[in-house]
């Protein structure tokens, strides 16, 4: 890591005629005029570093390119500066004398006048001929403030031309205008992994890899491919600033390489100054998680000797790792359970979004009046309950409208905190007995922490999905946060629960009776409806995912009777007519099923 140094004071009447800038113009110009003192500091550590007698060819190689990109660095800054100063220049006198310099280069002066007074101070207890410099060097420090001072007056007046601002200077293969690196488009989110040894970055790292779908990189192979591309032996010798360019330009190009992955991991963060470098590039683009787990539960976890522990823990303290916490998005205390960790981390990764939804009564989904009518009261009974219920809504067919009377469930879902769990199972016990036998009541009870923490069972994620493309609800709190289901991550639901399906439906069938008709009929055509799935097809309609369903590979048509017939036969008494056709259809996906899995 580079050494301190002091701050850059400007002169008077420079920094009077600044504060007479716009905001936006005064913030951005300080912000330029501090980096190029930076850059000036961090060029003088790295010219003495180069003198060293015990530095190997590859290492002066290196010093000497890093000079390099700070010179060109320094002058951007200088220009864009200078771009600011123009606004601070009067209506020019027709005979006003032309200046032989602009005012960032006086103030690049006045940066290296500095750096070079504390540097002289330093040494002065060992160094009779420092000492003697020092009042000469302030002297000097004097006269550059005054006569800045008079040149910006003449500048605001009118009285003094200054020259055009570009320098027009190549550093190998380095333009004068250096370029600021920038995110790629393809690099949506990175998560930054920082915390002490054994503090759980490999752990939660690899967990945002195997459920968030996220791409692992370690921050020493980026920087070590980034230096190898650009020639260097050395990326730790660079500042702090050229590190944060390095790794930004190589997760840049595996985001271009990866263009389908939307999340990316590293680890590990040992260095704050560099770290910050990086969240300037980045933005909100990067999150930096650290962990932040007591010593004693480290030593406890590692298995290690404390010492040893210890020791890690001075390496990675000596390069800033603990400072990384002042910097982070998110603080994370991983001294619990992994349960905990993995519900913080599904957050940061995939951060819910307030959703917009619709809200409907019940008396507009197609369903009796009397079902209607107890559905509104046990709405109102839970919307009494104030914010720890966030979310009613019948899922399914009676969102779909495709609601059969006699034969369809009602899917009743509920969002609500754990606090009230207990008056909403009075409040259904109640709804139940309203319902009279009306209908069978399939309720789901979820809280909000398993939603955003994404504990989401295969048919809770079809129902937010349906949800979130605008199926009703009965009561939405405002501002809900609900996770954002993908098309990948509904394709994935699919997968997961079809193996649960077909076992089921292979119970079913053991014992075939005419009571096992609307359970066998369903678990088919959401067999169906899983497999199209997974062959991309996103079918909706009882009848409809069985006619396609027909033509997967492999199959033969499935042939049974219509939904309305099958629903009737149900009502009516007469399930022996469907019954032998249903059976038979699943026979023979399970057979297909089975004859697909051989291989």
């Amino acid at each position: 890591m580079f050494e301190s140094f002091p701050p850059l004071i400007l002169s008077t009447g420079l920094t009077c005629a600044i504060a007479g800038l716009q905001d936006k113009d005064r913030h951005r110009l300080n912000d330029t005029i501090a980096r190029l003192h930076s850059v000036n500091g961090h060029l003088w550590n790295i010219e003495n570093r180069v003198r060293g007698t015990l530095l190997s060819t590859a290492q002066v190689a290196d010093c000497k390119r890093e000079i390099d990109h700070l010179n060109a660095e320094r002058n951007a800054l200088a220009e864009r500066a200078d771009e600011f100063f123009g606004s601070l220049t009067g209506p020019n006198h027709i005979d006003a004398p032309l200046h032989t310099e602009t005012i960032a280069s006086v103030v690049d002066r006045l940066s290296v006048l500095t750096l070079r007074i504390w540097h002289s101070e330093r040494a002065a207890s060992r160094d009779e001929l420092a000492r003697r410099r020092v009042p000469a060097l302030h002297n000097q420090r004097e006269e550059l403030c005054a006569a800045l001072d008079s040149l910006v007056s003449d500048v605001v007046a009118g009285d003094r031309r200054l020259p055009a601002p570009a320098r027009f200077k190549l550093y190998g293969q380095d333009d004068a205008i250096l370029t600021e690196i920038k995110p790629s488009r393809h690099l949506y989110r990175v998560i930054a992994f920082g915390g002490l040894s054994e503090c759980g970055k490999s752990t939660g790292a690899e967990f945002v890899r195997r459920a968030c779908g996220a791409q692992r990189l370690k921050i020493g192979f980026l920087l070590r491919q980034a230096a190898s591309r650009d020639g260097l032996t050395d990326p730790y010798m660079l500042s702090a600033r050229r590190q944060a360019e390095l790794l930004l330009s190589e997760l840049n190009r595996f985001a271009e390489a990866h263009a389908d992955t939307r999340l990316f991991t590293v680890e590990s963060v040992h260095d704050d100054v560099s770290i910050a470098e990086l969240k300037k590039l980045m933005g909100d683009a990067l999150q930096i998680v650290y962990l932040d787990v007591p010593f004693t539960v480290r030593v406890e976890r590692a298995g290690m000797p404390l010492r040893s522990v210890a020791a890690k823990d001075r390496v990675k303290m000596s390069r800033g790792a603990h400072q990384v916490a002042a910097l982070a998005d998110h603080m994370i205390d991983n001294s619990g359970s992994i349960t905990a960790l993995r519900a913080r981390l599904r957050r940061v990764a995939l951060p819910p979004a307030s959703t917009t939804l619709r809200v409907t009564t019940p008396y507009t989904l197609g369903v009796p009046a009397a079902i209607a009518s107890a559905t509104v009261d046990f709405t109102d009974t839970l919307r009494a309950y104030g914010s720890g219920v966030q979310l009613i809504a019948l899922t399914g067919s009676t969102s779909e409208g495709t609601w059969i009377a006699d034969w369809s469930d009602l899917d009743l879902l509920v969002i609500a905190e754990h606090e009230v769990t207990g008056r909403i199972h009075e409040a259904l016990a109640r709804y139940r007995t309203a319902l009279n036998g009306m209908v069978s009541l399939g309720p789901t009870l979820v809280t909000p922490g398993e939603l955003t923490a994404r504990r989401l069972t295969p048919r809770l994620t079809f129902a937010l999905h349906e949800l979130q493309k605008g199926s009703p609800v009965l009561y939405a709190a405002p501002g809900i946060n609900l996770p954002t289901i993908t098309r990948d991550e509904l394709a994935l639901a699919a997968v997961q629960e079809l193996p649960q399906v077909i076992l089921t439906m292979r119970r079913l069938r053991t014992s075939v009776e005419p009571v096992t008709l609307r359970q066998l009929y369903k678990h088919l055509v959401l067999a169906c409806r899983l497999l199209l799935r997974e062959h991309d097809q996103w079918e909706s309609g009882s009848d409809q995912i069985l006619a396609v369903a027909s033509h997967m590979p492999g199959m033969t048509t499935i042939s049974v009777p219509s939904l309305a017939e099958i629903s009737n036969a149900w009502r009516n008494g007469d399930v022996e007519l469907v019954l032998k056709p249903v059976t038979a259809a699943v026979d023979q996906l399970l057979a297909w099923y089975a004859a697909q899995l051989a291989a």
